[in-house]
């Protein structure tokens, strides 16, 4: 049954959370939902396996989370800060943490915001480039809210899905600038894994930056951003890594 965390501000954040031992929170990209990111993919059945919790919120502006409108309201301090609030929900004081794509911006935020709630960090389908920072904010602001095809691929490619299915547009538009530019950059101290597929794109750079940050790196090769989620390899690592 799913569950709701309430923020100060009245924001609500939608979770689930299976049985199990030594909870791990995974945390979704943009445009996505915790169902879509980890349930589809076979995280949580991977976890349940093992004997390991999973806790899937849906971000704010996602899924059956609330979907405020402005900008301030997701930047990655903000939604860092609604994880928080999950875990304190569940009276959890320290997990481990995954995130995929815009997620794992999201997760070293949560570590930048409280590092003492995050054991351990996997870090997948995110490089040093953001890519929100790379885009044309009036371009999206026309394809998101007036359909005006933009000359960059990439933000039909990722915004199209999501405008199809329904998701809310402003909220999509405040999500993007909000996050715009957010970093990897995660405390030191707290053990990390970052993977990427060696057909992504979005990841370029991420073996150096791993390099740089002292943490391991995975390559998993010819799977794409969209496609790495459901790798074996990828479940087996992170397992090991956070075991």
């Amino acid at each position: 049954m799913t569950d709701f965390a309430r923020r100060l501000d009245g924001v609500r954040i939608a979770f689930d959370a299976t049985p199990g031992e030594r909870p791990v929170l995974l945390v979704h990209g943009f445009a996505s939902t915790a169902a879509v990111t980890w349930a589809g993919s076979g995280w949580v059945r991977a976890l349940g396996e093992v004997g390991r919790a999973a806790i899937t919120p849906d971000l704010r502006g996602h899924g059956r989370s609330d979907k405020p409108h402005r900008v301030a309201d997701y930047a990655p301090r903000q939604l860092a800060a609604d994880l928080v609030a999950v875990l304190d929900s569940l009276e959890l004081d320290q997990v481990d943490v995954i995130g995929y794509s815009m997620g794992s911006r999201v997760v070293a935020a949560l570590a930048q915001l409280a590092p003492e709630r995050v054991r351990r960090l996997v870090l997948g389908g995110a490089g040093p480039l953001e890519l929100f920072a790379t885009w044309n904010l009036d371009a999206v602001n026309r394809f998101v809210l007036c359909g005006d095809l933009p000359t960059d691929p990439t933000i039909v490619a990722v915004l199209g899905p999501a405008i199809a299915a329904g998701a809310d547009r402003d909220a999509l538009v405040a999500c993007v600038q909000g996050v715009a530019g957010c970093t990897l950059d995660v405390p030191a101290g707290i053990p990390q894994l970052f993977v990427g597929g060696g057909a992504d794109p979005i990841v370029a750079g991420i073996a150096a930056l791993a390099a740089r940050h002292g943490a391991e790196y995975l390559e998993l090769p010819g799977r794409t951003h969209l496609n790495a989620l459901t790798s074996r390899e990828f479940k087996q690592a992170a397992l090991q890594f956070l075991a």
